[in-house]
């Protein structure tokens, strides 16, 4: 019988089986690298849709530390501001916290301690105070009611219907009642009917900036707390853009080193007279009067 050569060569079948499993091997490599790039690239164009424009920021307003005044750790604070050349303050007082009131009248920088001159009982919560055409205006939380007294007797002279589900901050441009709520519109109030006569929508970058709190309007801009956070925004009033932000956190870690029981930064008053700023928080040890470009 004639014998049949055979192709099959062993050595033949490993180098075939060795060049398949080679290119396979460089196959996956470009497939994982080809991913990698696809990915970096969306990760380096994610939130601008032209790569070749810078991305928008909010400028960062730097400050410095002039002064460290006395705070007493039982205010709740829910407004600061300047009057007359004294600094006032308004308080809260949340139902577990016993010790807490709800009062306003000036601060003695000496001691920290409110001398007070408007208290209301624990059915209210007392928020953000602002004085104008020599009247006190306090709002509450939410009662959806504020109060007005006599700005140098301090005897209450009326109240007002709250139009918002919770009153927050109070300040004023000279003109209008300003308040917020909470979320990211601001008021401005009619004060001989407490109609809204304005409400400016506060975005960043677009966005809508929500939890403003406590006010204060100065020479066209307001400035606003962001409730729970160490960040202190500026407003253009035209547009309700946030046009600069100030971080305090190194303000709020040493409130809360010197002081465990320190919540969250609150109050902004300024100082026409020196051209500075007071910043504080809720039962914090200190004021902190500051200095930074407006």
């Amino acid at each position: 019988m004639a014998y049949r050569i055979n192709n099959y060569c062993p050595f033949n079948a490993l180098f075939k089986s060795d060049f398949i499993f080679n290119i396979l091997v460089v196959k996956n490599v470009l497939l994982f690298c080809f991913a990698v790039f696809v990915l970096a690239s969306c990760n380096n164009s994610e939130g601008n849709d032209n790569p070749g424009k810078p991305v928008k920021t909010t400028p960062v307003i730097n400050y410095s530390v002039k002064r460290y005044l006395p705070h007493d750790t039982t205010s709740y604070t829910e407004g600061l501001l300047f009057h007359n050349g004294a600094l006032f303050e308004s308080t809260g007082s949340p139902p577990d916290l016993l010790q807490t009131r709800s009062i306003a009248g000036p601060v003695n920088l000496t001691t920290g301690k409110i001398d007070t001159k408007v208290e209301i009982n624990r059915n209210y919560f007392g928020e953000g105070i602002v004085f104008l055409h020599d009247k006190l205006y306090q709002l509450t939380y939410k009662a959806k009611k504020g109060f007005v007294y006599d700005a140098r007797s301090f005897k209450l002279l009326d109240s007002f219907p709250v139009f918002s589900a919770e009153g927050w901050g109070l300040t004023t441009d000279g003109t209008s009642l300003i308040m917020s709520d909470g979320s990211s519109n601001i008021s401005y109030l009619n004060p001989s009917d407490y109609k809204v006569a304005k409400i400016l929508r506060i975005t960043e970058l677009g966005d809508p900036v929500m939890e403003l709190n406590e006010l204060e309007y100065v020479n066209g801009f307001l400035y606003a707390n962001i409730y729970t956070t160490s960040n202190i925004i500026k407003i253009d009033t035209q547009t309700g853009e946030v046009v600069g932000r100030l971080d305090c956190t190194s303000l709020v870690q040493e409130a809360r080193t010197r002081y465990p029981g320190a919540m969250e930064m609150n109050g902004i008053a300024w100082d026409s007279t020196t051209h500075t700023f007071y910043v504080t928080g809720k039962m914090w040890p200190n004021i902190y009067e500051i200095s930074f470009p407006h």
